[in-house]
């Protein structure tokens, strides 16, 4: 596969109205990349994607891959997006494998006529994200978590060296989501760039190997283990997240003396093993999930 390099270079994005949603955001990314895009609901996460995706034009700046334009890299089919919501009637009758070949159009010429090939790079999508024995099913019978991993078979479907997702894990059970994790794993070893909107802090560590924080801006952006810190969470989100730390000779079993961080904003919380809230971004970093059933009460 022909990685794809993502560069977004000092873009705004401004709104007919005056709002401005973004400001001289930049970063890259390499092919072969998995990055989570983490920031507040308002922060511009949304807007930065529909800007890679050209469905927004930038006041400001450039979004390009490799040499490309965004119009270019989309009539490549270079580009492959999972929105966090679809707007469908699911009592519409529609069939698990005309969904998935949805992602197949831009492959096809005008009158859309499915080719030998097309039907077997949708079994393939289908068989990636173990939704082949669903193909003959209606999209309205399925569940929340099976409709995910239909739309993501979608994406797979148009064979794209670059995968965006919105929110991917909203809404799905924890098999559902460990399963899409493992893939992501897998398209990552094959080149691909995969940039992840999530409010899901507590998985982040687990499959991301960089990360941008957005606040109407990128405020840090870089490797997982030196950017995904307490104190760029804590910047990133301001008084949305609760913090809590947790010290003490009987906080583990074993003689670790390390002080236990806890940053939740009431999804996934990220948990992190070191000194406590003013650590060097450099201290050693474990996150692990914390169960829904462990919010507090609303």
């Amino acid at each position: 596969m022909t990685q794809i390099c993502l560069n977004v270079n000092d873009i705004t994005v401004t709104y007919n109205n005056g709002h401005t949603a973004i400001h001289d955001a930049s970063f890259h990314l390499n092919g072969g990349t998995i990055c989570a895009l983490v920031g507040v609901n308002g922060s511009g996460k949304s807007t930065l994607f529909k800007s890679i995706m050209g469905m927004v034009k930038p006041t400001r700046g450039r979004v390009t891959f490799n040499d490309m334009s965004v119009n270019q890299a989309l009539k490549q089919n270079i580009i492959a997006y999972v929105p966090q919501t679809e707007d469908v009637d699911w009592d519409f009758p529609v069939l698990v494998s005309d969904v998935v070949m949805m992602g197949r159009y831009g492959h096809m010429s005008f009158l859309r006529i499915a080719s030998k090939e097309d039907k077997k790079q949708v079994d393939i999508a289908l068989e990636r994200v173990n939704m082949l024995d669903f193909k003959h099913r209606q999209i309205g019978e399925l569940s929340g978590g099976q409709k995910k991993r239909v739309f993501l078979a979608r994406a797979l479907a148009q064979q794209g060296n670059v995968l965006l997702l919105d929110e991917p894990f909203t809404g799905v059970d924890v098999k559902t989501e460990n399963a899409i994790i493992d893939l992501l794993k897998n398209l990552r070893a094959e080149g691909h760039l995969i940039l992840v909107s999530t409010h899901n802090l507590g998985s982040v560590p687990e499959f991301c190997d960089q990360v941008v924080l957005i606040n109407q801006t990128v405020l840090a952006f870089g490797p997982t283990e030196t950017t995904f810190t307490p104190q760029n969470l804590m910047t990133t989100f301001g008084g949305a997240l609760r913090y809590l730390s947790l010290s003490g000779d009987k906080l583990h079993e074993d003689e670790d003396p390390r002080k236990v961080s806890i940053l939740t904003d009431d999804e996934r919380a990220a948990i992190f093993y070191g000194e406590g809230k003013h650590d060097s971004p450099h201290q050693d970093l474990l996150v692990n999930h914390v169960e829904n059933e462990q919010k507090r009460p609303k």
